[in-house]
């Protein structure tokens, strides 16, 4: 049993920064061949080895002159000059021009000796008597000069110069065949616990495997900030086992990342590694999410070819990330990937910060510095041209911000949120409409065309496909129209009564819902009253769902049928508050042999081959804001609905208008 690690003095952020800013993730620079250099910084100056061009052209075509040959010449007047040859692009010039002399030339050819100007070639003729020159010119005139683009020993590019296709196409006018260029951090990406299976391997949810999130996302998370990463196998919550590929990872690599087994859990055993096998600089960090987070110095594994093969080989930087996807990726975000694109030479990127309004109050009291993830809409006011969200297009928009935070463990809320608020340690409360800041985690962050909330549908979810950036939040008919009376969202999908107020409606259509059962009914499930007197194992949906306040009405009826209460039914279904969260959930539980019977629709049941019992119907509606029924994202949704609507539903089983 090892001694539990508490986090007794969490650190501020600030001094979080400043310890990763302390550690030393720069590689060596490298060379690498011109066609691999795009993006990459270069590490040293580039001087000019020739003349760009290398020799006197002609900027035009026409003919090579000398320029005193043609003084006082003009459309009244023009002087006849001798032709006496023709250069080519590409070809070394075989004539000389003498007095009284011009040669024909092309764009880009040698300026044969003895020209110093090109006359062009509309303000020429060929006569039987030679090239008749109806303007004057200047020595210089329509030439470009040796070296007048780069001249040899010139300082061409400066280190720190991030090569993009302009900066390559000079090196390759100057020749260049590779180029010195700041290396790239390699960065070890180890996600710990025994839970964890990478995508595409079998998934024992039983046994409570999870699939291994924290890997991809880090690692595109590295490569976006200029990094190079490279996955470890993940470990489990054996020491031994983690302080060897912790190890291998730190001799491989620039800076390590492991996320989980930082948390203040006796069987989390990273901070004794690095305390043992390098030098803990910081456990604990005063920010939410992300409160256990790691940072030091970790020893390379041994070299067993080394004289003393217990001394460690090399040795890397090391930073604990949180176990959950939303507190990595923010912490990461926040702290660890400056300090990559510093250490790979590259600018902090272009940021968008726009200002928003609070939908609703935010409450908190936990003493430390929040980074809250929230999602954006356009406000009535900001309706009109579209751009981006900080209005590159038709000007400053009145944002709504609202929360998007499902807790840490949540995936979703890395993609359902537009950026990240941050509240200081020392705020108890930001209020509804309030102003506050919002930093997105891109320049193209975009709000979403329209904001739809409610009832979770496949009908739904088809008309979303035909429409440009929707936004759908399915938290239940319940919420959604908590959502809609708070002024949030653009439209609202329900099942369970209708929004206050005067809703501008969209649209309507019913489905069919009952008991989902195993293919073939073996138990022979007829109806709810099966649930209330066999011993049956029974899946709800969740208290906001519009299927489940009809179940409720529909077993408030059968308690009326027998002359008791509904109470009484309730507490006879086993798993009655046994709620699974999507549409699809309940029956994926009778699916898998967890249940033998859930709450859900008929679609659903033939989808997934499973038996049905129909119970009732209900109505699904749309309602739009009525401040929004003309926001475009509104106006489009309300054309898929007369559009699309109906063939949508032919292809449902037990929906229809």
């Amino acid at each position: 049993m090892t001694d539990r690690k508490e986090f007794r003095d969490l650190s501020t952020p600030a001094q979080a920064r400043d310890a990763i800013d302390g550690l030393d993730l720069a590689p060596d620079a490298e060379r690498v061949p011109l066609d691999e250099a795009r993006g990459r910084v270069l590490a040293e100056r580039v001087d000019a080895g020739l003349d760009v061009p290398g020799f006197d052209r002609a900027a035009m075509d026409g003919y090579a002159v000398g320029g005193r040959d043609t003084f006082g010449a003009d459309e009244a007047d023009p002087v006849v000059l001798d032709l006496v040859g023709t250069v080519h692009a590409g070809v070394e010039p075989d004539v000389e021009v003498a007095e009284g002399e011009a040669a024909e030339i092309s764009t880009g050819a040698v300026m044969p000796p003895g020209a110093d100007a090109v006359v062009m070639v509309e303000r020429t003729t060929e006569t039987e008597a030679g090239v008749e020159i109806r303007t004057a010119v200047a020595p210089g005139d329509h030439v470009m000069l040796a070296g007048a683009d780069v001249a040899a020993g010139e300082r061409a590019l400066g280190p720190g110069t991030r090569l993009t296709a302009r900066e390559i196409g000079l090196l390759s006018a100057l020749g260049v065949e590779s180029v010195p260029v700041r290396g790239e951090p390699v960065v070890g990406i180890v996600s710990t616990g025994d839970e964890l299976v990478r995508p595409g391997e079998d998934l024992d949810s039983a046994a409570g495997q999870i699939y291994d999130v924290n890997s991809y996302t880090i690692a595109a998370a590295v490569a976006e900030a200029g990094g190079d990463p490279v996955l470890y196998p993940h470990a489990g919550d054996d020491y031994d086992e983690m302080e060897r590929l912790l190890r291998k990872a730190a001799a491989e690599c620039d800076l390590v990342l492991s996320s989980g087994s930082t948390s203040a859990s006796a069987v989390d055993v990273i901070y004794q590694v690095i305390e043992e096998r390098g030098e803990l600089l910081l456990h604990g960090v005063a920010v939410k999410p992300g409160k256990p987070m790691l940072v030091g110095r970790l020893d390379g594994r041994p070299d067993e070819s080394a004289d003393d093969p217990a001394e460690p080989s090399g040795g890397s930087a090391y930073v604990g990330l949180p176990g959950y996807p939303v507190s990595a990726l923010t912490i990461f975000r926040t702290f660890v990937a400056p300090a990559i694109r510093e250490a790979a030479g590259l600018p902090e990127p272009a940021t968008a910060t726009v200002t928003a309004r609070m939908a609703a109050e935010e409450r908190y009291g936990e003493g430390r510095t929040r980074m809250l993830p929230v999602g954006l809409v356009e406000a009535p006011e900001a309706v009109g041209e579209e751009g981006d969200a900080t209005g590159a297009a038709g000007g400053d928009r009145d944002l709504l911000a609202y929360t998007v935070d499902k807790g840490s463990g949540a995936t979703t809320s890395l993609v359902e949120a537009d950026g990240v608020v941050e509240v200081d340690a020392d705020t108890a409360y930001v209020g509804a409409g309030e102003s506050v800041e919002v930093e997105l985690f891109s320049p193209d962050v975009r709000p979403p065309s329209v904001l739809g909330v409610g009832e979770d549908d496949p009908a739904l979810a088809r008309l979303l496909d035909a429409l440009d950036r929707p936004r759908y939040l399915a938290v239940g008919s319940r919420e959604g129209l908590r959502r809609f009376r708070d002024g949030v969202p653009d439209v609202v999908a329900t099942t369970a009564g209708s929004p206050a107020g005067d809703p501008e409606p969209l649209g309507a259509y019913d489905r069919e819902w009952g008991l989902v059962v195993s293919a073939g009914n073996p138990e022979g499930i007829a109806g709810l009253g099966d649930l209330v007197d066999r011993e049956l194992r029974f899946v709800n949906r969740g208290t906001d769902s519009g299927l489940r306040t009809n179940l409720a009405d529909a077993l408030a009826d059968l308690a009326d049928e027998r002359a008791t209460t509904r109470h009484e039914l309730v507490e006879a279904i086993d798993g009655f508050e046994l709620a699974a969260r999507a549409h699809e959930s309940p029956a994926r539980k009778v699916a898998a042999g967890d249940a033998d019977a859930g709450l859900g629709l008929r679609a659903t049941a033939e989808k997934l081959g499973l038996g049905f019992v129909s119970v009732g119907t209900e109505r699904v509606r749309l309602f739009a804001n009525p401040d929004r029924a003309e926001k475009p994202g509104v106006e489009a949704l309300a054309t898929a609905l007369d559009e699309r609507l109906a063939a949508i539903l032919d292809e449902l089983p037990g929906f229809g208008q």
